[in-house]
């Protein structure tokens, strides 16, 4: 009966060995929860958001600064070209030159009706 008695205590010790793991409570799979998950979520969105933003924004001051400094170019030209037509008016409007061409045309000069314009 003894024997039985230390059978039966063994093969309860061990049913229990096996058993406990079984009642070990069940580890998570993650760390996060599904809330901190759809809030990491919303966040790298808006970072992603905010980064194309920004990119898109620089991308439209480049064009605005490339078209600007387009626009000072053709002014620069345009101020040269005055410029050099403001000269050609100053040696074209000489007295001389207005004399010349009055006398090739056969036209006398009359100092009593020249009027001087200024512009």
């Amino acid at each position: 009966m003894m024997s039985n008695l230390a059978r039966k205590l063994q093969q309860e010790q061990q049913q229990r060995t096996v058993q406990a793991p079984a009642k070990a409570p069940a580890k998570r799979n993650s760390i996060l929860t599904p809330g901190e998950k759809i809030l990491m979520f919303v966040f790298g969105a808006m970072v992603c958001f905010g980064a194309t933003f920004m990119v898109s924004k620089q991308a439209a001051i480049y064009e605005v600064n490339k078209d600007i400094q387009i626009i000072e170019g053709s002014i620069q030209e345009q101020q040269k070209v005055n410029s050099d037509l403001e000269v050609q008016v100053s040696e074209l409007s000489t007295y001389e030159r207005i004399k010349k061409v009055t006398e090739k045309l056969g036209l006398t000069l009359n100092e009593d009706n020249v009027k001087g314009v200024e512009n």
